[in-house]
């Protein structure tokens, strides 16, 4: 999945969430939390991997073996501090990530494209790209997974737009201030 899809993603899952559970809009903070936290996992592999530090780009922070530890670390910590919502809001944008990046793989059938999940345990070949999803019927188009994604990311802007752009705000304060 495309880096700005999964951003697009963590922000629809989030709020969900923020509906199902208070009925409402997604929180400023949260947002922006849930957002952070489904970019994550390439804000670490990929410079990595660009920097030839792993062979992939898509090891350590699409690793279950590290994501489960930190996100409850993350969540612990909010906790602690009596945020416990933001450790919510991480996690769910973190966990977005990851799942989002399953489902192309066992569609195409490149199982092997999952060692990332149990990363250094499991091999992780290169990353063969974006996967067919078929033929559009009388046009002979071949579909892939970045219409798809294109649709995702046109309906997360819309909802976000509808909800006020969540997540803004505190950018905001940030920039007005320097």
């Amino acid at each position: 999945m495309q880096p700005v899809v999964h951003l697009a993603v963590g922000y629809l899952c989030y709020a969900a969430y923020a509906r199902w559970r208070r009925d409402d809009v997604p929180a400023e903070t949260p947002a922006l939390v849930a957002i952070v936290g489904a970019g994550l996992a390439d804000l670490i592999d990929k410079p990595l991997h660009a920097a030839d530090v792993v062979p992939v780009g898509r090891t350590i922070g699409h690793s279950l073996l590290f994501v489960v530890p930190l996100v409850a670390v993350v969540w612990l910590l909010a906790r602690r501090r009596d945020r416990e919502l933001l450790g919510v809001a991480f996690a769910i944008g973190y966990g977005s990530h990851i799942a989002t990046d399953i489902p192309w793989h066992v569609l195409s059938g490149d199982y092997d494209e999952l060692g990332f999940l149990l990363w250094p345990i499991t091999h992780m070949p290169e990353y063969s790209g974006v996967k067919p999803l078929g033929t559009v019927p009388g046009l002979g188009i071949e579909a892939t997974t970045l219409w798809l994604e294109a649709v995702i990311l046109v309906a997360s802007i819309g909802l976000w737009i509808a909800d006020g752009y969540p997540g803004t705000a505190p950018i905001r304060r940030v920039v007005r201030r320097s």
